[in-house]
Order: C-alpha cells, then sequence, then structure tokens
C-alpha cells in the first residue's frame, strides 16, 4: 500500500484536525475505566476529562490528535503519521 494512502485514508475517520499551539502538550497516559477512555494525562501532568481533553484539542492545546465522534460522543484520536509507537492505544493506563 502506497505511504500516503496508509496515513491519509485513516484522517477520513476524523472529524476535525486542530492545528497545534507552540505550547500545546502531549496526551501521556489514558485514564479508563472498566476498559472505555473517560479522560488523559496531559505531559504538563494535568489530569482531564474526556470532553475537556476534547476542548483542550479543539483549542489548539493538545498535539497529536484529532476530534471523532461515535453517535453523540465525541473523543480523541490520534492523527495516523505512519508511527504505531505514538497512537493512543499505545499509551499506558493511569489512574484518575
Amino acid at each position: 500500500m502506497d505511504e500516503n494512502l496508509r496515513t491519509e485514508l485513516p484522517k477520513l475517520a476524523l472529524d476535525e484536525i486542530p492545528s497545534p499551539s507552540k505550547n500545546a502538550v502531549e496526551i501521556t497516559g489514558l485514564v479508563k475505566h472498566r476498559g472505555r477512555i473517560e479522560g488523559y494525562q496531559l505531559s504538563d501532568e494535568r489530569i482531564v476529562s474526556r470532553s475537556e481533553g476534547v476542548a483542550l484539542a479543539r483549542a489548539g492545546e493538545i498535539r497529536g490528535v484529532g476530534i471523532a465522534h461515535r453517535r453523540d460522543t465525541e473523543y480523541l484520536k490520534s492523527v495516523p503519521d505512519g508511527s504505531e509507537a505514538n497512537n493512543l492505544s499505545s499509551l499506558p493506563t493511569v489512574n484518575g
């Protein structure tokens, strides 16, 4: 598969890909409850809820993520870049 297609095709599943500010943080961990992501740990050590994470990403305060939705719920997904190592699913679970 063409490398460009491999990274561009998954981006179509995202509703939007906000442009991060120069001071944007990264997601370093996932807060889960019964296997479902309920929040995110950020590189500045803050723990935010899923909805707060979406609002921060939309404001350009989180880098490397896009916004997607399932039914009425918005959530964050890694922006595909060809690397599995920085996918949200590869991050550790942390206590919220």
